[in-house]
């Protein structure tokens, strides 16, 4: 009877474990193909995301899908050689700790952000950047994004870390998404796609909109280029105008095959069961901080009237 009662158990925890794995990859396939949402919108979803355990009776949280879009510095590397668990947790707590003084509002590769740093050169000891982000990466406390604005006729590009203490302030002022996730083919475009005025006001829009994914196609220079951006499958770039001979040598280094490539995939990314670890740990900080801003904001509008 023993025996029959333990093998019972164990095959209802296997079972349970199937359907969490099944319903997170259901959740995933959904996510790929509904648009991104805000983080106030995420946030507003977030309070009847939490399931109680049937055994223990424990309530467990459980983040909104769109947090691994709207905060995917919180995901560690995933490369294996460079894991490390206690590292990895220390740097979250960390980031919470950097994000109650300094508030990093949601961007994407495409936006338009104002950065300012602590600079005790400057008369004012601080500088001010204009610049749309063309690129985003890092993980932990190393995350970093690029910045570019063309200051008279002349390509400027700073690299901020989005954690470095220097940082003062980070303002969005156009929140948008663009066609691709890097935009360094902008240093081959025109100077009117990377120009934006550095007095540039932010725009303002609704709390609970989606964001929006501007279509514009972007026109390079005659080669010489930076880059073969032929070799690349770029959508925010419109005719390369090239002789046949370029797409024919693109063709023959281009690898198809990799997107069918399950391990590949596989050492690239962060397992969804790990995901949704990560960020039920931050959720419940990352949302008192969200509330805590809105109650500033409240005030503080209150006292202009």
């Amino acid at each position: 009877m023993l025996r029959r009662a333990v093998l019972q158990t164990f095959r209802q925890g296997l079972a349970q474990s199937f359907f969490k794995r099944y319903a997170v990859s259901l959740t995933e396939t959904t996510v790929t193909h509904q648009p991104i949402e805000t983080s106030d919108e995420a946030g507003e979803k977030s309070v009847p995301t939490q399931k109680t355990g049937d055994e223990s009776g424990n309530t467990v949280v459980v983040a909104p899908p769109e947090f691994r879009f709207i905060y995917p510095e919180f995901l560690p590397d995933p490369a294996m050689e460079r894991r490390n668990r206690l590292r990895e947790k220390l740097e979250r707590m960390d980031m919470l700790q950097r994000r109650s003084v300094i508030e990093i509002p949601e961007f994407y590769t495409g936006s338009i952000m104002a950065v300012t740093v602590a600079d005790a050169n400057s008369p004012n000891k601080f500088a001010r950047f204009v610049g749309i982000c063309i690129q985003r990466g890092g993980s932990g406390l190393r995350a970093w994004f690029i910045l570019r604005n063309v200051v008279d006729k002349q390509g400027v590009e700073i690299l901020y870390e989005m954690y470095c203490p220097l940082i003062q302030k980070i303002e969005v002022l156009r929140l948008e998404r663009r066609l691709d996730e890097s935009l360094l083919y902008l240093r081959d475009a025109l100077p009117e796609y990377s120009t934006f005025p550095m007095d540039m006001e932010p725009e303002r829009r609704l709390n609970n909109s989606v964001v929006p994914i501007n279509p514009l196609k972007v026109k390079l220079r005659p080669r010489p280029w930076l880059e073969r951006w032929e070799r690349q499958n770029l959508q925010g770039v419109e005719d390369l105008n090239l002789p046949q001979r370029f797409y024919d040598r693109a063709e023959k280094v281009a690898k198809p095959w990799e997107k069918y490539d399950l391990m590949l995939h596989y050492r690239k990314t962060i397992p969804a069961e790990e995901q949704e670890k990560i960020f039920a740990e931050v959720h419940s900080q990352l949302q008192q901080q969200e509330l805590k801003r809105k109650l500033r904001r409240r005030r503080g509008s209150d006292n202009e009237y």
